[in-house]
């Protein structure tokens, strides 16, 4: 494949640049890609791997030899164009393009392309790489200005997928095939990039300061948990501590109780004896004689009898107390008996449980007169 627009911009390169050693390399590159002559006729001719040598007869398109052994007519058969069949890669220089929001940048490229019909490739169009290159640049320049800048960086891929997309319909005419495209470099204006610079750095700013106050947030959250978590501990804390309280408080009562009965059934079986009630009447005279002895110690009010001194008349008051005491118990069981004897009791030996031999005389003696009376 020629590139005669490729082979006049070196040599104006050559003539004008300085530097002739970089100008030659890139020439002598250049020669070895894109061959300026063709091979010459000798009747047995060996085609490369991978290139498709396009025959002429007589100045018209006769075949495209295959790689390997192909025989030619010398004179009347030439080979006018070869055609490298391999992928190619070819720069698309920078360019200018404006952006939907009005932005300008500066873009260059990669494009990967290969000739899939030699014949379109060689009558087609003058010189494929230079056309096929102007395409790119058009069309790059035409798709950039559909998006905004921020879109330029996020939608790179897609951009690449589309440039390849327009680049295939127009170059399908020419019989090569645009494999992909790869935006190399973007460079913006100096007060475009400080701008970004300045919208990155907010933005990190924004970031950090959120992220400092969802710290304090979730902070202040965790603490209150912990406080609201401490004090419900504590409150069923407080409440077991009353519960187990109120527990033991109950069952001492309940044991207190149940010693108390106990302690009442016992005085109560003691006075059920003979000298049962004697007994408690004694104790009830000790305990009002004793009273005196502690109403000095826990009060400065005393009540005393008149006679103080008179420890005999003292002891005659608490004698007195108890013979009360006792002739009221007397009273009270007589009165109970005389209950009990007013049923009628004709069994020998329930009068006998209740009255001495005497008594027993004395109630028969009245029960007949009683009876005769009536």
């Amino acid at each position: 494949m020629f590139s005669n627009s490729l082979m006049l911009h070196s040599r104006a390169l050559l003539n004008n640049t300085k530097n002739k050693y970089v100008v030659n390399c890139f020439h002598q590159q250049i020669l070895k890609r894109f061959r300026s002559s063709t091979p010459i006729n000798t009747v047995v001719m060996f085609v490369p791997q991978q290139e498709a040598w396009v025959v002429e007869r007589m100045g018209k398109f006769f075949r495209i030899l295959e790689p390997g052994l192909n025989v030619l007519i010398p004179i009347i058969d030439k080979v006018r164009y070869v055609q490298s069949l391999k992928e190619i890669a070819v720069d698309i220089p920078k360019q200018s393009a404006i952006t939907s929001d009005n932005v300008t940048l500066s873009i260059d490229g990669v494009l990967y392309l290969r000739i899939n019909d030699p014949y379109l490739a060689s009558y087609g169009v003058e010189d494929p790489e230079f056309a096929i290159t102007q395409l790119a640049q058009t069309t790059m320049r035409s798709e950039l200005g559909k998006i905004s800048l921020d879109k330029v960086f996020r939608e790179r891929e897609n951009l690449n997928i589309s440039m390849v997309e327009s680049i295939n319909k127009a170059s399908e005419a020419w019989g090569m095939q645009c494999l992909r495209y790869e935006i190399r470099d973007i460079k913006l204006p100096q007060r475009v990039q400080e701008a970004m610079q300045m919208q990155v750095e907010a933005e990190r700013k924004k970031r950090a300061a959120i992220l400092e106050s969802e710290g304090v947030r979730e902070a202040d959250i965790n603490v209150a948990e912990g406080k609201r978590k401490a004090r419900i501990l504590a409150s069923e804390a407080e409440r077991q501590e009353q519960i187990n309280k109120a527990s033991g408080e109950a069952s001492a009562i309940q044991a207190v109780a149940e010693a108390r009965a106990v302690a009442l059934k016992l005085v109560a079986k003691a006075l059920e004896e003979d000298l049962g009630p004697n007994a408690a009447s004694l104790t009830i005279a000790e305990q009002y004689v004793s009273a005196f002895n502690k109403l000095a110690k826990t009060s400065n009010t005393l009540i005393l009898p008149s006679n103080v001194g008179d420890v005999s008349s003292l002891v005659t008051q608490a004698m007195t107390t108890y013979s009360t005491i006792c002739k009221t118990q007397n009273a009270n069981s007589n009165l109970e008996n005389h209950k009990k004897i007013e049923e009628p009791l004709h069994n020998q030996d329930l009068l006998a449980e209740y009255y001495s031999d005497e008594e027993a005389k004395k109630y028969k003696l009245e029960e007949s007169s009683q009876t005769l009376r009536k």
